[in-house]
């Protein structure tokens, strides 16, 4: 912990912040209390779980192995990791609160800013991703996979880093008149700082997203109909509509939570910040779990990888040797998709199709 020992905090049990600042903490428990733990350990431990499968379904499926899957395989690791930040935190609130230290204190905010920053992160890297391919009418990045692990070995040590700042001296141990009142413990400046930079990347992101929707419709539109080229731009709007939806998700849930930060580090008096704290929170959680329903519904090929892990956990995916190209929502042909005898669901085979001449 790098503030100076000499301060007039120093050594303060956590409790002596809250009562400073007049957030309430007791070692009581209240209804609310029961009720996030409750419902905030069977979420998180199926956060957990679904983002496992989706890592597990992007590892053992060679047609997923592309910069964009593995970005958004990083993705699910950046919520499998949320997953358990948020575990963390249900146990270490409400009546456990009192009974931290200051170092425990900052553990627990730096898990969850760790999460954040890295999914946002991510999210930028994959904006930028899709530009670069879109832009070119390109299916997918022809990054090599070495820069892909380096772009997300860098997205984690950011993520690392900014979730420490607050640990390493931005905060109000030593300075108790800049405390915030939903953290305690942090600045007001650095919480005025973090939640304009998470809010600036979310318009950044919604901008180029919008920028590329607007050129492929665009470049849709001049296309001829008998050319091949309106089925991959067809292909190519499916997946950037998956991508949209995982950035809409993303800004819907964390943007409540992210203007009662700010309102809350410019010390706003009458916008009762506490009493929509918890529910910020809850919906920040959520988002950590809409991302796996986005893949199932989206993908057709990562929603028979799931059904194959879950149904026969001990048996390879197939390999299949004919070329295949990658999609978000099959494109249809007019041809009927070929069926294995057995109608069970269990029994699907991973089928893929050539969506534009080599």
């Amino acid at each position: 912990m790098l503030y100076n020992n000499s301060c007039e905090a120093y050594n303060q049990p956590v409790s002596f912040f809250y009562n400073k600042i007049g957030k309430p903490i007791t070692t009581n428990w209240r209804p609310q209390d029961f009720v996030v733990v409750g419902l905030g350990v069977p979420i998180c431990i199926l956060i957990v779980l679904a983002n496992m499968l989706v890592i597990t379904a992007i590892i053992i499926n060679r047609h997923f192995h592309y910069p964009i899957y593995y970005l958004l395989g990083n993705m699910a690791a950046a919520d499998l990791f949320a997953g358990i930040s948020y575990l963390y935190l249900v146990f270490h609130t409400g009546p456990w609160t009192i009974n931290l230290t200051v170092n425990e204190w900052f553990i627990r905010g730096a898990l969850i800013n760790m999460s954040l920053t890295a999914s946002v992160v991510n999210l930028l890297a994959v904006a930028v991703e899709r530009h670069q391919t879109i832009f070119t009418m390109q299916l997918h990045s022809t990054m090599t996979k070495w820069r892909v692990v380096m772009l997300i070995v860098i997205i984690w040590l950011m993520a690392i880093i900014i979730g420490l700042v607050p640990t390493m001296g931005w905060n109000c141990v030593c300075d108790l008149s800049t405390c915030c009142t939903v953290a305690p413990l942090y600045s007001r400046s650095f919480l005025v700082s973090w939640a304009v930079l998470n809010l600036v990347a979310f318009f950044i992101m919604v901008a180029v997203y919008t920028r590329i929707f607007i050129y492929v419709r665009r470049k849709s539109q001049m296309m001829s109909p008998h050319t091949d080229q309106p089925v991959h731009n067809q292909t190519v709007i499916s997946l950037m509509k998956t991508m949209s939806m995982i950035l809409g998700a993303f800004v819907i849930c964390w943007t409540p939570g992210l203007v009662i930060l700010l309102l809350d580090g410019l010390n706003c008096s009458k916008c009762e910040v506490l009493k929509y704290e918890k529910y910020c929170l809850v919906l920040a959680e959520c988002n950590s779990l809409v991302n796996p329903i986005i893949y199932s519904f989206r993908d057709t090929d990562m929603r028979t990888t799931y059904k194959r892990i879950l149904c026969f956990p001990w048996r390879g995916m197939p390999q299949r040797e004919r070329p295949s190209s990658i999609r978000f929502e099959s494109v249809k042909t007019g041809a009927p998709p070929e069926k294995n005898g057995n109608n069970s669901p269990c029994s699907e085979l991973v089928t893929s199709q050539t969506l534009f001449s080599q």
